[in-house]
């Protein structure tokens, strides 16, 4: 996190896709961010573990080509889903404009497909004293993870809500004891320093 002066920081509006009521948050993330800080800070908003793979799918601005920033594998050779950038090699400041080039896609936990919408809504300057990144505004709970992604989570929600299900305990004890999808609080999302998560990730 940071609270630097003379700068300026990017809001963006995430959106998970597919779910009605939809799932979503605003949060503030420093200019100088690079795609892995912003997944990072997507993570600990949304309320995801951090548990699996993930990639962002937007446009290069310089080269006019879709672009897929992420964790890059050595040895990975597949021509039908490419290789990705490594994300902290990339900087959300190249990337995103505020015209023309607004948007992207974020994916997590390839198995799972969550997708999500990710839609720059303004650069501010930084508030002094403030410590980014932070969370503004969202609504409703994030799935739990490795629920079997939207299909899996409609079937756990009705799961949950039928006391007469013969998993319905099960269930709710795999969840933690109770779930609200409601329920959401962005004065109560703690964001983690995105270097230590790295270091945590890829130094052994």
């Amino acid at each position: 996190m940071t609270n630097n002066k003379n700068m300026n920081v990017y809001q963006f509006k995430i959106t998970l896709d597919g779910i009605e009521p939809k799932i979503w948050r605003r949060i503030q993330i420093p200019e100088k961010y690079s795609f892995w800080d912003l997944h990072v800070a997507i993570q600990d908003a949304m309320g995801w573990t951090d548990s699996h793979l993930h990639q962002f799918v937007m446009v290069d601005p310089k080269l006019g080509e879709k672009s897929h920033i992420g964790i890059p594998d050595e040895n990975e050779v597949d021509y039908l889903m490419p290789n990705p950038s490594a994300g902290w090699e990339k900087f959300i400041r190249n990337y995103f404009f505020q015209k023309g080039f607004d948007k992207c896609e974020y994916e997590y936990d390839f198995g799972d497909g969550w997708l999500h919408k990710i839609k720059l809504e303004k650069i501010v300057p930084a508030i002094p004293g403030c410590k980014y990144p932070i969370c503004l505004d969202g609504a409703r709970a994030c799935p739990p993870e490795d629920c079997g992604g939207i299909g899996g989570y409609e079937n756990f929600l009705a799961i949950i809500k039928a006391p007469q299900h013969e998993e319905h305990e099960s269930m709710l004890t795999w969840v933690g004891g109770n779930f609200d999808p409601e329920r959401f609080d962005p004065q109560k999302i703690h964001f983690e320093d995105p270097k230590e998560r790295w270091k945590i990730a890829f130094e052994f």
